[in-house]
């Protein structure tokens, strides 16, 4: 009960799983079946919805945008009837990371998604990547992997499945076709005004990737796909069919030939991607140069693919969250033995309640995580640690984690002590509901059972629900030793009474 790791079941062979990528160009659905551990591929949709065009000068989506993803989204949902939620994620990158209305876009596709979305990080998004990446190409060389999708282009530096580096910059074909070809016009202006803005954001990574160093070159994504094809059409790819700088300064030379996005017409560049192709060819060009690169190879395999290992990793109890959660505790000194009696206190309250209050196995995670986190801010400052630790939570990348579970997590730390406040029960209902309001009560209880670090045997305590919205917690407990408790379990009768709940406490005896 006290480990870091959830109890999970691995999934059986000839299970279905599916993924889907909110991307800023294209949204892409990927249904696939288990087979020996190995995810194999029998569904695979794209569709452009270029969901970053229709970001404005200040952010906010436009409504023909929103209507395009959640048409599109809608047709995704009808093929995913047979798949049950529990083996289905759907991620979004850098365009609802930027979307200053992304909630009105998110809570549209939710009601018809069988699962929320997860807007994940810019790093989060390079470790799936990579992940993605590493499983279609299995190789035990040190890699660097990038990635030019539509609003930001991901660098990963790995090894096996384990990434080493990973980073997320602002460049992409999207944004970048709105920055320097929205007439669709392809000028040697404009490919050099793309081509030094790329080259900028890459410059700014370059040191620590080339003293990581690397002895291969993958990419994925549809440009590089597209340049890939174009290149072995026009012979120039080298022989193992991989991507040339070489091949690259001709292709741009050729596009500026061609003179409007409308003219293209090159095997392997669809139709649908005509528009974005200059843009993305500019940001393929100052990558390879700026990191040396003269020849890389193409991945199928990337964000969709490894959004479905990590299900996968998820199911088999190799969750990265829960290395996430052990490598912050180290690098905080989180004093592991007091986080462990926490966690076990607060997993007993909520086996003790989690079917009255409706919990689910997703709640007793968060639940267990954040109980292990609690006191991470201590590293910062004694004084308002809990907001320390919650600040940390939600604005670190930590791999595995959205952006939604991060501020839950964040919501558990910020109100596991002090005062209650109106606002803030808003802010947490906002965020994660009624659920996520009991969860940060059960971990309140949880604390203040252990508060006194004492080396006398902890309390038990029971908690029950006994009518709606009023808690009853007993303590069973040598009353000379935690005096304290029951004054503290006291003095929290006002405080859960802010939130609306009613706290009765007794001990053994009463």
């Amino acid at each position: 009960m006290d480990n870091i790791d959830s109890a999970t079941t691995p999934l059986d062979d000839d299970a279905l799983m599916a993924a889907i990528d909110i991307g800023s160009n294209s949204f892409h659905l990927a249904i696939a079946r288990l087979d020996h551990d190995e995810v194999r591929k029998i569904v695979s949709m794209s569709e452009k919805v270029q969901l970053a065009a229709g970001l404005d000068a200040n952010n906010y989506l436009s409504d023909a945008a929103i209507t395009r993803g959640i048409d599109c989204l809608k047709r995704f949902a009808a093929r995913l009837e047979a798949i049950p939620a529990s083996r289905i994620r759907i991620v979004a990158t850098n365009a609802l990371r930027r979307a200053k209305n992304a909630d009105v876009f998110i809570k549209q596709a939710n009601t018809i998604l069988p699962k929320p979305i997860e807007v994940i990080a810019g790093r989060e998004e390079a470790r799936l990547i990579y992940l993605g990446v590493s499983h279609t190409n299995a190789s035990s060389d040190k890699r660097l992997v990038f990635d030019i999708g539509g609003g930001s282009t991901e660098f990963i530096i790995g090894q096996g499945f384990e990434p080493i580096l990973t980073e997320s910059l602002q460049m992409g074909c999207v944004a970048f076709t709105k920055q320097f070809f929205a007439d669709g016009n392809i000028t040697e202006s404009a490919f050099k005004q793309a081509f030094a803005a790329a080259r900028r954001e890459v410059l700014v990574i370059n040191g620590q990737y080339q003293k990581a160093g690397w002895s291969s070159v993958i990419g994925s994504s549809g440009t590089i796909k597209a340049v890939r094809n174009v290149l072995v059409d026009k012979g120039w790819a080298d022989d193992q069919e991989c991507v040339t700088y070489s091949g690259v300064k001709k292709l741009e030379k050729l596009l500026i030939k061609i003179g409007h996005t409308d003219n293209i017409e090159l095997t392997g560049v669809k139709e649908h991607r005509k528009a974005v192709f200059p843009a993305g060819v500019a940001v393929l060009r100052a990558a390879m140069e700026v990191l040396g690169i003269e020849a890389l190879s193409y991945s199928d395999g990337a964000l969709r693919e490894g959004v479905m290992y990590d299900m996968l990793g998820r199911f088999a109890s190799e969750d990265v969250r829960d290395r996430s959660v052990e490598a912050l505790m180290t690098r905080y000194s989180v004093d592991k033995k007091q986080a462990k009696q926490v966690v076990k206190t607060s997993l007993r309250l909520f086996e003790q309640v989690e079917e009255t209050l409706k919990l689910s196995q997703e709640d007793e995670d968060l639940l267990r995580r954040a109980a292990f986190l609690y006191e991470i801010g201590l590293a910062i400052s004694h004084s308002n640690y809990h907001r320390h630790g919650a600040y940390l939570l939600e604005h670190a990348d930590i791999p595995g984690f959205s952006q939604v579970d991060q501020k839950r997590m964040a919501q558990l730390l910020l109100s596991h002590r002090r005062k209650l406040k109106t606002d803030i029960l808003e802010q947490t209902q906002a965020i994660g509901g009624k659920s996520l309001v009991y969860l940060c009560l059960l971990l309140r209880l949880a604390v203040l059972a252990h508060h006194s670090r004492t080396r006398y045997k902890p309390p038990i305590m029971t908690l029950s629900i006994t009518a709606e919205d009023v808690w009853q917690v007993c303590v069973n407990t040598d009353y000379e030793h935690h005096a304290f408790l029951l004054s503290d379990l006291s003095a929290e009768v006002e405080q859960f009474a802010k939130w609306g709940i009613t706290l009765c406490v007794t001990h053994d005896g009463e």
